[in-house]
This record gives structure tokens, C-alpha cells and sequence, in this order.
């Protein structure tokens, strides 16, 4: 009989987002269905690239069995390397494998490449993935995006296993604003650079209001400034929660263009607010809900197009709210449920 269940994953310090909202969505969804789970997490440092296999050595060595003299009945593997824990009853739900050694590599984003051993760990993350995830008793992918990967990389099968994203009880539709809403942090893979440079290309008056920390504001701020769309594009910043579901309501439409995206909590928040959401043809999970011209609009991520998919939302906007209705009720029909998401995790461990 599972009672107790640890959800092992790893943690970079002084950082918090999606990746952290989904581990404590699920402790709070086993607890709220009767277990007692808790969050085991070591933290992660990828520089030197030798400090990874510290890392997984590290997980390698942890005994897992029990804890303060409870049996530990269920380990639920998450994150690179947390999920190489070593346990009698593991099921893994992967939200993503190190990224740099698979579908980063040789990108702009990869950080890994650039060290003479880079190809070295790279293989050796590879070997470890396709030793040590087949252990598990079952293994769930967080997207199919993500259950693709370990397919081509691997040769690992897995099943996606979708969930709602951490404010999805709080969003709603209000009425079509005149600016297209982008709440994520503000990073080179989240791409919002596109945006500031397509909003040169605009030939309707739609404006653009990005929200979300960032580590590098002037540079976005010259951006802005360089391109003279200052009257275009609002750089808010972080937002209070509040803030966040209202603009959400009161947009015209939301515009998500990370690079080759694991899930995408702001796509689901988009539809789940009954908005259309533009997305990117490389946004990997970010696009995975979304069929062209029906929940939204797939564009190239190039300046001119993402401004033309822009524009065509200000110019149809009845077309614009049709498919952000689409969208919403898609997912009503999707059983995006924590509920859905213990029940097959329990099942899988039987």
C-alpha cells in the first residue's frame, strides 16, 4: 500500500519558476488526495560541467528507502539528475532532461559545447539517461514535446502526462484590450526580443505589454528605445499576482515565443483565459495545444511574421475572440486535472 511518497528534484538556488510551481502543484495534489508526500531536492549547479556528474553521483548515493524510520513507499523522479535516484518503486514524470546535452545543443542557448569537455559530459549524460530511466516502473513525459525527445535522444518510450498550470483556478475572460500580453520571465530563450523588433513592423495600433522579472532590464530597455517603440512596448516587469489573471482577462490576445519550450504554462493560461495565443513554429511544448488559425496563430519567429500575426488579431477581432473560445474549451474538454495526474501516478507504481 503506497502512503508515503517523496518527489525528488533538484533545485538552483536563489531561482523560482514554472519547473518549481509544478513540483509543489504535485506535493499539494497528493496531499489533498490523502498521502503524505514531500519534496526531496538537492541543489544544481551545471559549471564546470564536472559539477553534473558531482551532481548525479550525489543522487546516485542517496538512500531513498526510508526516512526517520517511515518507509518510503513511492519516489516520484522529476528533474536531471534527481530522477537517477536509486528506488525499489519509482515512477518518473520528466519535466525535462539537461536540456544543453539534447535539444540545446549547438543552439545559441547551449552552455555546455563551449567547455573542452562539454562533448565528453554530453555522452556521458546520454549513457546515464539510457541506463537509468528504463529502471523506473513507469515513465511519463510532462509534453509530448518532452516524450519526443526521449524518444529520438534514447529510444525511451514514455506517455505524456499533461496538468493544469498553477493559477488555472484563478483565470477568466473579460472584455478584448488593445495590447497583445507576454508574462514570462524576460531571458534570451523566452525570445520577447522578437516582439520588441516586430512591434517596428506594426500597421495597427495593437500594443505589446511584456511582464515577468528581469535580470537584464537595460538591456531590454535599449532595445526599446533602439527601435524606436517606446509608445508600442511596455517592459513592466514583475507583476503582482492579481495583476497577472487581470491582464490575462483584459488582452486581446497572448503571444509565447520561447525556443523548443518543455510544456508551457503561459500557452495553457492563455486558452484557459479564452484568449488566442500566438505561438512559434520551433515553440516546441509552447504550440503543442494550438492548431493554426483555430486556438490561435502559428508564426515563424521572425519580426515581420510575428507583427503580421499580430495585426491580423487587432484587424478580425471577432475572429480573434472565436478563437480564444475554441481555445478555452478545448481545454475543458482535455481533462487537465491533478486529480487525473495522482491517479496515474499511483496506478503506474502498482
Amino acid at each position: 500500500m503506497i502512503r508515503n511518497i517523496v518527489i525528488a528534484t533538484n533545485q538552483v538556488p536563489f531561482t523560482s519558476g514554472g519547473g518549481e510551481a509544478h513540483v509543489e502543484g504535485l506535493q499539494r495534489a497528493f496531499r489533498e488526495a490523502g498521502y503524505n508526500a514531500e519534496i526531496a531536492a538537492l541543489p544544481f549547479k551545471w559549471y564546470p560541467p564536472n559539477e553534473i556528474m558531482r551532481s548525479a553521483l550525489a543522487w546516485r548515493l542517496l538512500d531513498l528507502s526510508e526516512a526517520n524510520g517511515k518507509k518510503i513507499d513511492l519516489v516520484v523522479g522529476m528533474k536531471f539528475p534527481a530522477y537517477l535516484v536509486s528506488h525499489d518503486c519509482k515512477v518518473l514524470w520528466i519535466m525535462h532532461q539537461h536540456r544543453s546535452a539534447y535539444n540545446l545543443w549547438g543552439t545559441e542557448f547551449d552552455d555546455l559545447s563551449t567547455y573542452p569537455d562539454g562533448s565528453h559530459i554530453r555522452q556521458w549524460i546520454h549513457d546515464c539517461d539510457r541506463r537509468l530511466i528504463p529502471t523506473a516502473k513507469k515513465v511519463f513525459a510532462n509534453s509530448q514535446t518532452v516524450a519526443a525527445r526521449l524518444s529520438r535522444f534514447n529510444g525511451i518510450q514514455s506517455e505524456p502526462l499533461y496538468h493544469p498550470p498553477p493559477r488555472a483556478h484563478k483565470l477568466y475572460c473579460a472584455e478584448q484590450g488593445d495590447y497583445i500580453f507576454y508574462p514570462s520571465r524576460v531571458e534570451p530563450q523566452k525570445r520577447q526580443h522578437l516582439l520588441i523588433e516586430a512591434a517596428v513592423h506594426l500597421k495597427t495600433p495593437v500594443k505589446i505589454l511584456l511582464a515577468g522579472s528581469c535580470q537584464d532590464e537595460p538591456h531590454y530597455r535599449s532595445l526599446i528605445h533602439r527601435y524606436k517603440v517606446d509608445d508600442r512596448v511596455c517592459l513592466k516587469g514583475f507583476a503582482p499576482e492579481d495583476e497577472i489573471v487581470d491582464l490575462y482577462a483584459n488582452c486581446l490576445g497572448v503571444c509565447y515565443l520561447p525556443f523548443d519550450e518543455d510544456y508551457g504554462y503561459v500557452t495553457l493560461e492563455g486558452m484557459l483565459s479564452g484568449k488566442p495565443v500566438v505561438v512559434a513554429t520551433d515553440g516546441g511544448g509552447a504550440k503543442e495545444l494550438i492548431d493554426d488559425n483555430s486556438e490561435g496563430l502559428i508564426t515563424e519567429p521572425e519580426p515581420k511574421a510575428i507583427a503580421n500575426a499580430l495585426d491580423s488579431l487587432y484587424a478580425d477581432r471577432i475572429k480573434a475572440q472565436q478563437m480564444g473560445a475554441r481555445g478555452l474549451e478545448k481545454l475543458k474538454n482535455f481533462n487537465l486535472s491533478w486529480r487525473n495526474v495522482v491517479e496515474r501516478l499511483i496506478e503506474a507504481a502498482a
